[in-house]
């Protein structure tokens, strides 16, 4: 819908002609949107924001498919068993799908779309927010373990000319992709069982929170049995401490749908240097951003 309101005001009539909506029914929603500043409101006339611009699929910062995925089926469904996983501390997906989400995921290839292109939405702003304040210019060889479509490590690449990137994930995500970069390459597998490249430092962008501790340190472990000592792990994800009030909500946002969706969580400094220690790196060291997402890394010893 925010593709049909341009750079001039429309009236919710013609939107809901646009659109094949119900104009009373649409107005309703615009009306409360408009109450949080997502649309401006004059009249039955709406107009656009900075935030519900980027609502917009044409727009470069667009969080319009991360939107859409807080409405995809699976989310409903672990919203909708939260009281499973208060209860049992177990993932409130194994209701609708005893093997987890990622098998969810594997036999609705439609959702794992939505989801897909939810997360490159939400990264593409944090990964601004870690550009700007983390050099990665030291480093000659930088792995993205689990690291997608690669959006992170092509932004580092893009900025430090002198290094070169290795983008690790399992083969349905590489055979999906068509890298074209010259200073970055791929290898498939899956981090739990196949040994990972060589590099002088291993990115993590939102992955260990997707996995219980004793996981998190198996990935880890695999990391520092590829890594030298004094190789780099750069763990970039929500980092619980003491935090502004959006950010915290945020987070503690994000905690939750990881207690309900994959058995993971978020973690505090402390708890990911604990995980560290475990698999053979220091204690990590933590940079903010100006989002929410912090840094903290750790070394090979």
């Amino acid at each position: 819908m925010a593709d049909e309101i341009e750079d001039e005001p429309v009236s919710v009539d013609e939107l809901a002609s646009r659109c094949g909506a119900d104009a009373d029914a649409l107005n309703r929603v615009l009306a409360l949107l408009a109450s949080y500043g997502i649309f401006r409101r004059v009249g039955r006339v709406y107009a656009h924001t900075p935030a519900s611009r980027l609502l917009r699929s044409d727009d470069p910062m667009s969080m319009r498919a991360f939107a859409r995925l807080w409405g995809a089926p699976l989310l409903s469904t672990v919203f909708a068993n939260l009281e499973h996983s208060v209860r049992t501390g177990a993932t409130a997906v194994e209701v609708v799908e005893p093997d987890g989400t990622w098998a969810y995921f594997r036999d609705h290839p439609g959702e794992a779309q939505v989801f897909a292109q939810g997360m490159s939405a939400r990264a593409s702003v944090d990964i601004a927010a870690v550009l700007d304040v983390f050099d990665f210019s030291r480093f000659g060889t930088i792995a993205d373990v689990g690291g997608g479509r690669g959006l992170l490590l092509s932004a580092v690449v893009e900025v430090t000319p002198g290094s070169k990137g290795v983008l690790f994930d399992l083969p349905a995500v590489i055979d999906a992709l068509d890298i074209q970069h010259e200073r970055l390459t791929s290898q498939a597998g899956d981090f739990f069982v196949d040994p990972l490249p060589a590099a002088d430092a291993y990115l993590l962008m939102d992955v260990l929170h997707d996995w219980d501790d004793a996981h998190c340190v198996d990935i880890l472990s695999a990391i520092r049995r590829a890594a030298a000592p004094g190789a780099t792990v750069l763990v970039i994800e929500n980092v619980l401490g003491e935090l502004e009030e959006e950010q915290a909500k945020r987070r503690h946002t994000a905690d939750v749908v990881m207690l309900a969706a994959t058995g993971g969580r978020e973690r505090t400094a402390i708890e990911l240097s604990s995980l560290f220690n475990r698999a053979g790196f220091s204690s990590g060291a933590v940079t903010d951003t100006s989002g929410p997402v912090r840094i903290v890394e750790a070394r090979a010893i």
